[in-house]
C-alpha cells in the first residue's frame, strides 16, 4: 500500500524575542527561545534531559552514573531539589552527604552536562505530602497559594537553594539551564508568578524558566516556558481500569501536546486543555516528562518494556518535540525520614500507597544504577538527535494523508514526516504500542511530496513493515557533499575515521531489507561490499545500492565531486543497539560494546561496566552460573595504540571496518561466596484486603509483616576485596504480594510482587550482613492489578543468587 504526505511550502520563520527568557551576557553559547524551537550559540538546539534525584541515591556513586546517563545521549540532567528530604524538621536544613546539591550541580558542570534543579516547593516525586514537610502543613491551611504563611516557610528556603547553587549560574560558567518552578499546578497562574519572583530575589537565576503544562494548565502568560509529557501507562489509574486511553495516545502521531492524564488523580477531572493548545502559537513543543518507565502502587503495578519505552520517544520526535525530557531516567530509593517515612501513601491523604523505600521506577538506569534494555533503545535515538537534532528541530511535523480515524484504530499505519518545507527531512513509523500488538504492514511504500524538490518515494519496492517495529529513516540527507536522497536505514552517527573520510553510521530495521539511494549527481566513485550491488537509475539521477547484508562489514565507500571521501556503514539492528558515542583516548569515536560503556575525558579513560547476567539487553542471556564471555569491544577509529586495561591482556583484531579489542583478565576475578537462604517460616494466610483514597487498596499495615509473613534469612558473605561500588548485587527470586528486607531492625530494601527478580545492592548494607525478609501473600479478592499475578496464598522466597561484575578500566596505549 502507497502511503502518501505532502509538505506544505516553507512556513513562515518563528516569531522571536516576544519571550521573556534571556541568557546571561557574554556566554559563549546563549540560548534563546523561538515560537518553535530552541537554540544555543545561535544555532537550533535539541536537548535532552533526564531525571535523576540524587537525594534518593548514595553521593559516593553520583558521578559515575552522571556519567552513565551522558553516556546513554543525555544531555541536561533534571533532578527535583524535594524540600522534606532536606527539611524534615523545621530550621535545621540539610544539604550534606547524599542531600549535597551543590556538589551535584559541579559534578554535571565537571562532565559538561546542564542542570535543570525543579524546585517546587511541592514537587509530587511520590514524595510524602509531595515534597512539603508536615511543619509547613501544619502552618498553613492554603498550601500551593500566596498565602502569607506558607510564603514565610518558602521563602527561607528558596534563599537556602540560592546559597547552595550560587555560582552555578550560566553568569559564572554553571550548568544551570533551567529552573522548574512547583510541579502540576494547573489553575493557580498567580502563585507560580509568586514563586518565580521568590526564587528570583533568593538568587536564583537560568536562561529558561519552565512549568508542566499537562492537564489544561494555566500558566502566567509568557513567563514560564511550558513543559509536556507523556507516559506508556500509569499506576495512578484504577486497578480494573485497562490501558488509559491517555497512555495509548501517545503511540499515535499527532499535535496534541497535553496529556490530560498525568497528575489526573490530583486535580478535578476537566480543568480546560483549551488554554494548553493556545500554548502552541507562542512556544516549541518541549517535554519535562516522557516516561522512561513506571512507579508501582500498591493496587495497581504496571510493568513497562523496553520497546514502550523506545517507541513512545520516537513518536514524540515524530510527532514535533523539541526537546526530549524522561522521567525517570535513572532509579533511587527513598531516604530514610527523621521522623516518618517520605513516600507517598493513603496514610498522608494521598490516592496512591508506593513503597517505602524503593523508586526504581523501571528507568533505563536502575535503583542501583542497573543497565535496562530501555537504555539501549533511547541511546540510539539519542545519537541521533546529538548529530542530526540540528536538522530536525526547525523542521515541523507533518501528518500523511491516511492517518488512524482514532485511538483505536490498529490497522492504519502510523507515520510522519519532520521536513524543512522545501525539499528535506525524516521519516518517522512507529508500529508497536503496549499490551495490543499490531500487525504487520505488507506491501508498503511511501510518498513525500516537497514544495522545492520532486517527490520521494521509498523503497525501490514494497517491503512489510514488521509488527513492534519503529524506526526514523532519513530524506534527502547532506553528508559531506554526498546527498543520500533516502535510506530504509535509521541515521546513528558520523564521524571522521582518522583515514580521511567521513563515515555516516546507519541501523538496519529488523525485517526490512536495507537500501541506500544516492544522488548520484553527487557521487563519482562509488565501491561496495561482496553481495551487494550499485545499480543507476537515470531518470531520477539516482544510485541505488541494494543487498547489503548490513554489519560491521557493510562499508559502501564514495568519493564526491569535490573530492571527498564519504562511507556509509550500515549495521544491523542488534549491532547497532550496542553503540556509544565519546570522546576516547583523545578523539571522537564509535564504539560498540554489549556491555555499559562510560567515557571519562577528564581521566582520559573509558569504563566498562559489565551487564548482570540476568539483564535482558542486546546479548544473548546466559545462566548465572556460567563463566561470563570474554568482553570485547569494537572501536572505530581505531586509537594509534591498543588501549591498555589494568588487570587485563588486549588482544586486537578486526571486525569489519572497525578494530576489536577483546580484554583477558590476566587472572581470574575472586569468586564471590554464594549466599545461604534459609527458611524461618512459612506464610499465614493473606492480610484482609483494605481500601484508603478514593477507594483504592492499600498496601498492608506493618504489623502483618510481624504475624502472617513468610520469613527467610539470607547470610552474604563479604564481598571481595576490591569488588567496585555498585557491581555486587543479590538478586532474589519470589513471589507474593509484598516484601521487606530488614537488617537487624532497620529496613533497607522493599519491593511490590511485579514478576520481576529483586535486586539489592551489597554495598548499600553492613560487610557480612545478614538480612531478614518477609514476604506477605496476596488475598485472591484483593483489588489489585498486576502484569503477571501470583499463585493465591503464595509468598516464597525461591532461590538467591550473588550478582558481581567486574567494572574494566581502559587507558591510552
Amino acid at each position: 500500500m502507497r502511503h502518501a504526505a505532502s509538505v506544505a511550502l516553507a512556513p513562515a520563520p518563528p516569531p522571536r524575542g516576544h519571550l521573556p527568557f534571556t541568557d546571561a551576557p557574554a556566554v559563549p553559547d546563549p540560548v534563546e527561545v523561538t515560537g518553535r524551537w530552541l537554540t544555543r550559540g545561535g544555532r537550533p538546539w535539541f536537548p535532552v534531559s533526564g531525571e535523576f534525584h540524587y537525594s534518593r541515591h548514595p553521593a559516593r556513586h553520583w558521578e559515575e552514573e552522571l556519567l552513565k546517563m551522558k553516556a546513554g545521549g543525555i544531555t541536561a540532567v533534571a533532578s527535583y531539589v524535594i524540600w522534606i528530604h532536606h527539611e524534615e524538621s523545621e530550621g535545621r536544613i540539610r544539604f550534606d552527604g547524599d542531600r549535597d546539591l551543590r556538589r551535584f550541580a559541579r559534578l554535571c558542570a565537571r562532565h559538561g552536562l546542564d542542570f535543570v534543579p525543579r524546585i517546587g516547593p511541592w514537587s509530587h516525586a511520590e514524595v510524602r505530602n509531595g515534597g512539603l514537610p508536615d511543619w509547613v502543613l501544619a502552618r498553613t491551611a492554603a498550601p500551593r497559594t500566596d498565602d502569607p504563611a506558607y510564603l514565610a516557610a518558602v521563602r527561607p528556603w528558596f534563599a537556602a537553594i540560592g546559597r547552595q547553587l550560587a555560582g552555578m549560574e550560566r553568569a559564572s560558567g554553571g550548568p544551570v539551564v533551567a529552573i522548574q518552578i512547583e510541579n502540576e499546578l494547573y489553575d493557580r497562574p498567580g502563585h507560580l508568578s509568586t514563586l518565580k519572583r521568590l526564587a528570583q530575589e533568593a538568587g536564583l537565576d537560568a536562561p529558561l524558566w519552565t512549568s508542566t503544562a499537562w492537564g489544561g494548565v494555566r500558566l502566567p502568560g509568557d513567563e514560564l516556558l511550558p513543559l509536556f509529557g507523556g507516559y506508556s501507562e500509569a499506576f495512578w489509574t484504577e486497578a480494573d481500569g485497562g490501558w488509559p486511553d491517555t497512555c495509548r495516545k501517545h503511540f499515535f502521531f499527532t499535535h496534541q501536546r497535553d496529556d490530560e492524564g498525568i497528575g489526573a488523580d490530583l486535580r478535578p477531572a476537566a480543568t480546560g486543555g483549551a488554554q494548553s493548545r493556545s500554548y502552541e502559537d507562542r512556544f516549541p513543543w518541549a517535554t519535562c516528562e516522557l516516561g522512561g518507565g513506571m512507579a508501582v502502587a500498591y493496587h495497581r503495578r504496571p510493568r513497562v518494556d523496553a520497546a514502550d519505552v523506545g517507541a513512545l520517544g520516537l513518536t514524540k520526535i515524530g510527532c514535533g518535540s523539541v526537546w526530549q525530557g524522561y522521567y525517570m531516567f535513572h532509579g533511587g530509593t527513598n531516604p530514610t525520614g527523621e521522623l516518618t517515612t517520605l513516600q507517598e501513601s493513603h496514610a498522608t491523604g494521598y490516592p496512591n500507597d508506593l513503597p517505602v523505600l524503593t523508586y526504581d521506577f523501571q528507568a533505563p538506569l536502575g535503583e542501583y544504577g542497573q543497565y535496562r534494555p530501555s537504555y539501549d533503545e533511547l541511546r540510539l535515538q539519542h545519537l541521533l538527535l546529538a548529530d542530526f537534532g540540528e536538522l530536525i528541530a526547525p523542521m515541523r511535523s507533518v501528518l500523511p494523508d491516511d492517518r488512524p480515524r482514532d485511538q483505536h484504530d490498529r490497522d492504519t499505519l502510523r507515520w510522519a514526516v519532520r521536513a524543512d518545507g522545501r525539499a528535506s527531512g525524516f521519516l518517522f513509523v512507529t508500529n508497536h504500542q503496549p499490551h495490543e500488538p499490531l500487525p504487520d504492514h505488507p506491501d508498503t511504500t511511501f510518498t513525500v511530496a516537497f514544495p522545492d524538490a520532486p517527490p520521494l518515494t521509498l523503497p525501490s519496492a514494497p517491503v512489510t513493515v514488521p509488527e513492534g517495529a519503529y524506526f526514523c529513516w532519513p530524506l534527502r540527507l547532506d553528508v559531506a557533499g554526498l546527498r543520500l536522497d533516502w535510506a530504509t536505514a535509521q541515521p546513528v552517527c558520523t564521524l571522521a575515521d582518522g583515514d580521511g573520510r567521513t563515515v555516516l553510521v546507519l541501523a538496519a530495521t529488523d525485517g526490512i531489507p536495507p537500501e541506500l539511494a544516492l544522488d548520484a549527481r553527487t557521487v563519482t566513485a562509488v565501491s561496495t561490499p561482496t553481495g551487494a550491488v550499485a545499480t543507476p537509475v537515470p531518470a531520477d539521477d539516482r544510485l541505488l545500492i541494494t543487498g547489503l547484508r548490513p554489519g560491521t562489514d557493510a562499508l559502501v565507500e564514495t568519493r564526491t565531486p569535490d573530492g571527498h571521501r564519504v562511507a556509509l556503514l550500515v549495521l544491523d539492528a542488534a549491532t547497532a543497539r550496542t553503540a556509544y558515542r565519546g570522546e576516547a583516548w583523545g578523539a571522537e569515536r564509535l564504539i560498540l560494546c554489549a556491555e555499559g560503556v562510560v567515557f571519562d575525558a577528564t581521566r582520559d579513560e573509558v569504563r566498562v561496566h559489565p551487564r548482570t547476567p540476568c539483564d535482558e539487553g542486546p546479548r544473548t542471556r546466559r545462566r548465572p552460573d556460567t563463566p561470563a564471555p570474554p568482553v570485547s569491544l569494537s572501536v572505530l577509529p581505531a586509537p594509534h595504540r591498543p588501549p591498555t586495561a589494568a588487570g587485563a591482556t588486549v588482544r586486537e583484531s578486526r571486525d569489519g571496518a572497525l578494530t576489536r579489542y577483546t580484554l583477558l583478565p590476566d587472572e581470574d576475578p575472586p569468586t564471590a561466596p554464594a549466599p545461604v537462604l534459609t527458611a524461618i517460616r512459612p506464610a499465614g494466610p493473606p492480610p484482609a484486603p483494605v481500601t484508603g483514597v478514593q477507594g483504592r487498596a492499600s498496601a498492608p499495615a506493618d504489623e502483618h509483616y510481624d504475624t502472617v509473613a513468610a520469613v527467610y534469612r539470607v547470610d552474604v558473605p563479604p564481598s571481595p576485596t576490591g569488588t567496585p561500588p555498585g557491581a555486587d548485587l543479590l538478586r532474589l527470586h519470589w513471589t507474593g504480594d509484598v516484601a521487606r528486607a530488614h537488617v537487624g531492625e532497620t529496613l533497607v530494601a522493599d519491593q511490590f510482587f511485579t514478576g520481576r527478580p529483586w535486586d539489592i545492592a551489597l554495598d548499600r548494607l553492613p560487610a557480612g550482613a545478614s538480612l531478614t525478609v518477609r514476604i506477605l501473600p496476596l488475598a485472591a479478592d484483593a483489588a489489585v492489578h498486576l502484569p503477571v499475578a501470583p499463585r493465591p496464598g503464595a509468598a516464597e522466597l525461591r532461590h538467591v543468587e550473588r550478582v558481581t561484575t567486574r567494572v574494566l578500566r581502559l587507558g591510552s596505549g
